[in-house]
């Protein structure tokens, strides 16, 4: 989930903005829906050459973060990177000193749409492709949000980890076609209003988001809320297990009283 500060403070009416996709009307799964950008973890998210060139993070760490799956835990923090490249074109990647590209150098702009299209093309796995211009996958950008299971009667079954990300400096996402049809940034109780109202169709991870986003009063808040980089909320089957008290899902609004992370 790509949040950024809202991009007209004096008029916005929430301080905070979330990047929103339409799936591709012919999909299989959700066709059509709103959501966030991601997809499944792939082989080469599990590979040495993606593990092992991540910093921000240790494999450690992340094991302890990410109990009960079958997989590397810092594969799902890979996949999300990977997957915010290719649907939007932000790339979360530092060079050895840590510092993220530079895009506003043509050169260095002309790589990295390089490096999207060459994955893409499955010509070549992002860790190899970063390898290639001495950069590694920067985990310092990605704070993990819920985890969801979908129910036994869907079509098709998954346990999807979602993750807020903050942009590189000097980037914005792009719209590309090839899955998505639509995209935008929108403030979260909008978004989660508009889903109420009908007009805004979406699965229940993106509906919850939006809710649980909308709670906060500034982009600083939220960052710092989820330093601890455990899940905030998890839906299993048809329940959702959220770990705060006094939030109305409903209106997406605090009933009186302060969050429990404000003094």
């Amino acid at each position: 989930m790509l949040i950024r500060p809202a991009a007209n403070p004096a008029v916005s009416s929430e301080p905070l903005e979330v990047y929103l996709i339409r799936r591709n009307s012919k999909m299989r799964f959700l066709g059509g829906y709103y959501a966030f950008p991601g997809g499944k973890v792939e082989p080469a998210d599990v590979a040495p050459e993606s593990l092992g060139r991540c910093i921000g993070l240790s494999a450690a760490v992340a094991e302890g973060l990410l109990p009960s799956r079958d997989l590397p835990a810092l594969a799902f923090w890979v996949a999300a990177i990977r997957e915010l490249f290719e649907e939007t074109g932000v790339l979360m990647a530092a060079d050895a000193a840590g510092h993220p590209p530079d895009l506003s150098e043509p050169a260095v702009a002309s790589r990295v749409k390089h490096c999207r299209e060459a994955m893409v093309a499955s010509a070549r796995s992002l860790g190899e492709l970063l390898a290639a211009e001495g950069w590694v996958l920067d985990l310092r950008s990605l704070r993990y949000l819920s985890h969801f299971i979908t129910p036994s009667s869907s079509p098709i079954r998954f346990s999807a980890r979602f993750f807020l990300s903050r942009l590189p400096p000097g980037q914005e996402p792009r719209l590309f076609l090839e899955e998505t049809s639509e995209a935008f940034w929108i403030g979260p109780r909008e978004g989660h209003q508009r889903f109420v109202a009908g007009e805004l169709a979406m699965a229940e991870p993106a509906e919850y988001a939006l809710a649980y986003l909308a709670q906060f009063e500034s982009w600083d808040e939220v960052w710092s809320h989820h330093a601890d980089g455990r899940h905030k909320f998890q839906g299993i089957v048809d329940r959702i297990e959220f770990y705060g008290q006094g939030y109305d899902w409903a209106t997406a609004s605090w009933k009186p009283g302060k969050p429990p992370w404000q003094v």
